[in-house]
């Protein structure tokens, strides 16, 4: 039975997601709605939907995690499922955080058409091709296409400055950071069985790290860890174990009373909200910075809006406003894929919107309905058939 609430919430974020994303095509941006800039002090409403998308990765993990064990998955299918799951989700981030870095000279492609090709390989790879209109035989064979393209983008591929440097996985990239978090607790989750005491020791635990991690002395790790440190720095996998927590304890409490699950939403939300504002003068509320003072009170962010929407969507069961951006919740990786067509195809081609059009206010707006319309594609696309899934 799936939750109404969690893929409302989805939707909701995944939206706001396409838009702010798309405040780099606009000028005159207000700046409650940018991100907070390098060591600053500050909590713009674009620092909210990252951690806000993390938390819901780790509210539908015990659903997801749960319905393949009712089904009579083994526990090492289900581990294999997560970490073929989680390497998709590292590979696709390498290739989109590689695509910001790209020399566009130095390319063959030029930088945008390789982003065109690099969406169009990991559509023909992720594809949920067994649910398309197409024949089956030729499923594997377009899946070999997305391989080989994604092959020869790596091979032709130049960053850098100077077009010095060669794809690297850097900071992983939004769904590489999605991959760790989710890789983490999923494992964990399966591992402890899901039992509500271990799910609040690895909240702790995680949110101990990120403690360390802003502390003046981190925890020190050889070399060989590095492509770990997301994981060790706390922060990311934190979100994601919130909302692991936040699941499995108003599950655990609801079976009594529904009021009580609530409730148990309510205090952690201010339980993280309260930590968050007495440490900000320690750490500051800092996005770049990864500080838990950042972390605590996204997290309280997510617990209180999980608690909101559970109550008007899955109690009151007030759902048809989220009808139009519902694919959002369902499709979200065609969704979060279709900009990385649009971009470069606005920018070979050269079109563009009056100026006008892309500032202030009404460049807000316009952005907005962009947004809405990535959805709404999104809804047509899956429709006809065609949604990628991990």
């Amino acid at each position: 039975m799936r939750i109404a609430s969690i893929d409302i919430l989805r939707a909701l974020t995944m939206l706001l997601m396409i838009w702010v994303n798309d405040f780099w095509t606009l000028t005159n941006v207000p700046k409650w709605l940018e991100h907070a800039k390098t060591g600053e002090d500050y909590l713009g409403f674009s620092d909210i939907i990252f951690p806000l998308f993390l938390f819901i990765v780790g509210l539908s993990i015990p659903h997801a995690i749960n319905s393949r064990l009712k089904k009579g998955h083994s526990k090492t299918a289900i581990a294999w499922h997560i970490l073929v799951r989680s390497f998709s989700l590292l590979l696709i981030g390498v290739f989109m955080v590689n695509y910001e870095m790209a020399h566009d000279p130095s390319i063959p492609l030029g930088k945008y058409g390789w982003c065109f090709f690099m969406a169009l390989g990991v559509c023909l790879i992720w594809m949920d091709w067994k649910r398309s209109p197409l024949p089956p035989k030729w499923h594997r064979p377009l899946q070999a296409v997305g391989v080989l393209i994604l092959l020869i983008l790596a091979l032709v591929y130049k960053g850098g400055p100077q077009g010095e440097q060669r794809m690297q996985t850097s900071w992983w990239g939004i769904l590489g950071l999605i991959g760790w978090a989710y890789l983490a607790n999923a494992l964990l989750f399966l591992v402890t069985k899901g039992r509500w005491v271990w799910v609040v020791v690895i909240w702790l635990l995680f949110n101990i790290l990120s403690v360390i991690a802003s502390s003046d002395t981190p925890l020190w790790l050889p070399s060989v860890w590095h492509y770990f440190s997301v994981l060790f720095s706390g922060t990311i996998p934190a979100f994601t174990a919130a909302g692991v927590m936040a699941t499995v304890l108003f599950s655990h409490l609801a079976k009594k009373k529904v009021s009580w699950g609530l409730l148990a939403l309510a205090f952690f939300g201010l339980l993280n909200l309260l930590f968050g504002f007495m440490t900000r003068p320690e750490w500051g509320i800092s996005k770049l910075g990864a500080t838990p003072s950042w972390l605590a009170i996204c997290s309280a962010i997510g617990f209180f809006t999980f608690a909101l929407l559970y109550y008007i969507a899955d109690i009151k069961k007030i759902t048809r406003w989220a009808l139009p951006i519902r694919a959002a919740g369902t499709a979200t990786l065609t969704c979060y894929l279709i900009p990385y067509f649009v971009y470069p195809i606005r920018q070979i081609s050269n079109i563009r919107l009056p100026n006008f059009l892309n500032d202030g206010m009404l460049g807000l707006l316009v952005s907005f309905l962009f947004a809405l319309a990535v959805v709404w594609l999104t809804g047509w696309f899956e429709k006809k058939g065609f949604k990628l899934k991990l």
